[in-house]
């Protein structure tokens, strides 16, 4: 009689896939890397530049959204063929809030983007730039809690209100 495996563990290709993801700094869990991550937060310190450099809007304003295939195609990140490969395979409900997540934070920048280049006083466009500052930042650290396998709850609400 053969004895049963503990079907807690984790198969060895299992094993060996989760390695080899946690050595390219894929979440084996989520799925999901932080380098994406990067891409939003040079996005908050061009806008956090803003009220002592007004200059840097222009900085800001060719700031282009990238999905998360087209930032790791477009990146020196080693693993990126890896790190797409582990966000489509990713749990649905993981990858769903996680999209919404980085779909919200989009949706603000390009709107501040869009409303800086309609105004001209710097006082306006610097406080455009701390508002959505204090908007994103929560989000960055709510998106690198699901990546980071933190939770599965987004309270995009709250954030935005508060």
């Amino acid at each position: 009689m053969t004895p049963q495996a503990d079907e807690s563990s984790p198969s060895p290709a299992t094993a060996d896939s989760a390695a080899a993801l946690a050595a390219a700094n894929i979440n084996p869990q989520s799925g999901l890397a932080t380098d994406y991550l990067n891409h939003f937060n040079e996005a908050i310190m061009l806008l956090e530049m803003i009220p002592d450099m007004p200059d840097c809007v222009e900085d800001f304003l060719n700031w282009r959204p990238l999905t998360y295939r087209e930032h790791f195609m477009a990146s020196g990140f080693k693993a990126r063929e890896q790190a797409i490969e582990a966000y489509e395979n990713a749990v649905p409900e993981i990858r769903a809030e996680f999209d919404r997540l980085t779909t919200t934070m989009t949706s603000i920048l390009t709107a501040v983007a869009s409303a800086t280049k309609g105004v001209h006083r710097h006082e306006t466009r610097a406080a455009l730039a701390t508002q959505a500052v204090g908007w994103i930042k929560p989000m960055i650290m709510r998106a690198g809690g699901i990546i980071n396998g933190q939770g599965r709850e987004t309270d995009v609400d709250y954030i935005m209100n508060h």
